[in-house]
Parts: C-alpha cells; structure tokens; sequence
C-alpha cells in the first residue's frame, strides 16, 4: 500500500504544477506578442531559448508536480541558472528586464518547493548555525560594553540592509528598466516614517542591552527577559521598526523593488526566524516569557502590561 503524500509535499508538488503551467502559457505569448517577447527577453532568440526551457522548466516542473524528485532538482537548477544569466544579460544590455524579475520569483519559488518536496519543510534553521546560532551574551560584560556593541551592529546591519542593498536594488531597477514610479509625495512619507521607525528601533535596542545584558546579534544575546520601553507594547520593536525602515527606504528611493524587499524580509523573519527564537526564549525564560508572549502582541501594539505580570524586563521575542 502506498503511503500517504504528506501534506509539505503536496505542497511544493502544487507549485511546481502551477510554475508548469505558467511557464506553457509564456511561452504560447512569446510568439504571439511583440511586447511579451521584447519585455522578458531583449533580442534573445526565443527558438534557441525555447530549446533548453521547455523541457528543462516546464516540462521538468510538469513532472515534479506528478511526483518526481530528480525533476524538481533539475528544474530548480535550470530556474537559478537562467536568472543568473539573465541579471547579467540586462544588466549589460538594459533589455529583458521583466524577464529577471519574473524568473528571480520563479527561482524563489522553486527554492523553496524543492525543500518541500524533498525535506517535507523549509529548514529555516539553518540560518541560525554558525555565527548565527542563539547564543546568550557574557555575562562579564559591563552595561556600557553591552550598549556599545548594540549600537555597532545597529550601524553596520543598518548600513548593509539599509543603504548598501536598497541602493544596488535600485540600481538595478534603473539599469533593468522595471520601474513602476511611486505616487508623488512617497518620498516626504518614507522620511517620515523613516525617522520615527529609527527613534522605535534605537530605543528598543538600548533597553534590550542596558536591561537585557546583551545585544540585538542571535550570538550575543540578552540573559535577561526585558519587559520595559517599547516591549512593553510589542514583542518584537526591532522588528517592526526594521521592516518599517527597508520600506521607507523604498518611498525614499521611489523604488517598488525595495518596497517588495522590505515585506519579502519581513516575512522571511516572521515565518522562518521569529518561530526559531520564540523557541529559544521559551526554553530559557520558561513561564515568565509565556506569560509575556500571551498577553503583548508580536505585531501590532497593544497597551502596555502592568509592570511585572509578564516576568522581568526581554529582548524581542
């Protein structure tokens, strides 16, 4: 008797029918549309790319779907290395750049169906190994020492997720001609937001260092469960405060990608990492953190608990 199809499987095995029959349908209006053809590849000849993409996208992804494997590694591998040589081709000529964001979400996709399929998950953990792994601070270090390298992190993370990355992103939507043009007056808002989402996030990561004797870095974090400042109303303030800042950026930038940047990010740390760390506060912080994660919101504000129901004053969680 054959086992039942566990339902991760099922799944990854969905998208890969969906990503099937997408890429059959793109590849009918390539031919048939002008504009279909010169948006997602240029002066590609579509006859020598349909040679390879056919049976290596679709048809793999086709049977991927119908259970197969080796299918979903075949079509995953052909999906990223077409988006690699695709970024390059638009980022050389400016043509096709419709064509890259298309299959960098198509690559995505197959990512993370191919860990469906073959892991029946996603394993997020294995973000969190290495210098990554959740590790308390030490203990031997003063508050100032704490505090200081909070606010280092706080300028090199900022200076990479914020500056660095954003202004690559928007380059390369410039170079790649996908811009979509954001409403007049984005920018005026997004320095709005901007400023307050950095005064949420400053204060949140001094309380968490000078109460929490540790830092903000999975590697070094607080030893003590700190409820005070703006955890008082929300679990997790760095959190939304660095979301609302990578879509600041966006409006600031004028830039769509990094908005879709700053939610992708999001959601990555909502699905894949915050489950990972609510697990390790639970397991060192017991009944107090419990207590806490049942009565403040993850998210979305609520008015603040009455000092000392929730246990000691925490980092994020």
């Amino acid at each position: 008797m054959t086992a039942p199809v566990p339902p991760t499987v099922r799944w990854g095995r969905a998208y890969f029918a969906l990503q099937s029959v997408a890429g059959l349908l793109w590849w009918i209006l390539v031919p048939v549309s002008p504009l279909v053809r010169h948006i997602t590849l240029g002066s590609l000849d579509p006859a020598l790319v349909a040679l390879f993409d056919l049976p290596l996208f679709v048809v793999a992804a086709g049977l991927a779907a119908a259970g197969s494997r080796v299918a979903a590694l075949v079509n995953t591998a052909w999906t990223l290395l077409v988006t690699v040589l695709m970024a390059l081709y638009a980022t050389v000529t400016t043509e096709a750049g419709w064509g890259v964001v298309a299959m960098a979400a198509a690559a995505l996709g197959s990512l993370l169906a191919l860990s469906l399929v073959w892991l029946g998950r996603i394993p997020f953990e294995w973000v969190t190994r290495g210098p990554l792994a959740f590790r308390p601070a030490d203990r031997r270090r003063t508050t100032a020492g704490h505090v200081g390298w909070t606010f280092t992190q706080l300028v090199v993370v900022w200076g990479l997720f914020l500056g660095v990355f954003p202004l690559i992103i928007r380059a390369l939507e410039d170079r790649w001609k996908v811009g979509l043009g954001l409403p007049e007056g984005a920018a005026v808002v997004g320095w709005t937001v901007f400023v307050l989402a950095s005064l949420l996030g400053i204060c949140s990561a001094v309380v968490m260092s000078s109460q929490g004797r540790g830092t903000p870095l999975p590697s070094v974090m607080p030893n003590e469960l700190v409820i005070a400042g703006p955890y008082r109303w929300v679990r997790n303030p760095m959190a939304v405060a660095g979301v609302a800042q990578a879509a600041s950026v966006g409006l600031i930038l004028g830039s769509w990608l990094v908005v879709v940047y700053a939610v992708g990010g999001a959601l990555l740390w909502n699905v894949g990492i915050r489950p990972l760390e609510e697990r390790d506060l639970e397991a060192r912080f017991g009944d107090p953190y419990r207590r806490y994660r049942e009565s403040v919101r993850c998210w979305i504000p609520r008015w603040p608990v009455a000092s000392g129901s929730a246990g000691r004053p925490s980092r994020e969680g």
